[in-house]
């Protein structure tokens, strides 16, 4: 199939590609490659669903020849985090919105960049905003149920009906390899209630699985609550 991709665009003498985002992505349609599917920065490429992307290794070479200075990063832990990540988004995100994205956070900004030509959406850090993106890690939410029933304070489970959780369903070891072997710097864990952590530490060397078990249960608790 990578032979029959269209080139016809590559043929006019008269086309010539810029280094621009706008260039950069018209390249990859050209040759194939589905950019919803991947995320853009100006130095690499990542690749978010490698069978949804089309980008073949026979793609990635014709790319490599107009743009040998741009990284395409096939890392398969970044895939499998894109894949937790859009399950959630694809029940969150209303088309064409405008979402406002927090500072400084580089991993939310790989996610949240295919959105933009999935559902049509803006990325704003400031002014007017539809939805706002809660950069709630997995792990923190999990924290948070434990230190809300050690403290007596029961369920501490819930969410903004204005904010999507692009991280909610993504633990942070999982975040931390991808960054550090991306050469990035990796997230602290924000959580400070020592016995919680104790408990998670536990937990995590029994039942590795423990955390989305916990926060389903979370959800089912707070839906028959609301229900009754």
């Amino acid at each position: 199939m990578d032979l029959m991709f269209d080139v016809s665009g590559l043929n006019d003498e008269k086309e010539e590609f810029t280094n621009s985002k706008k260039d950069v992505l018209k390249f990859l349609k050209i040759i194939g490659v589905d950019t919803r599917f991947i995320s853009y920065t100006p130095q690499k490429i990542y690749i978010n669903n490698l069978r949804f992307s089309k980008f073949s290794r026979t793609r990635e070479a014709t790319f490599m020849k107009q743009y040998p200075e741009i990284e395409v990063v096939r890392n398969k832990l970044f895939q499998k985090i894109c894949s937790k990540s859009s399950k959630h988004l694809a029940l969150e995100i209303e088309p064409n919105s405008c979402i406002l994205m927090p500072e400084d956070n580089f991993i939310i900004e790989l996610l949240m960049e295919p959105y933009t030509r999935k559902y049509g959406v803006k990325l704003v850090h400031e002014g007017e905003y539809d939805l706002k993106i809660n950069p709630l890690i997995l792990d923190d939410q999990v924290n948070d149920i434990f230190e809300g029933i050690f403290s007596g304070e029961g369920l501490n489970y819930s969410r903004n009906s204005d904010e999507i959780y692009p991280l909610i369903n993504v633990p942070l070891d999982w975040i931390n390899s991808f960054l550090e072997m991306d050469g990035k710097d990796i997230l602290e864990n924000k959580n400070k209630n020592e016995l919680a952590n104790s408990f998670s530490e536990f937990l995590e060397d029994v039942a590795p699985q423990y955390r989305e078990n916990v926060v389903n249960a979370a959800q089912y608790i707070k839906n028959k609550l609301e229900t009754e």
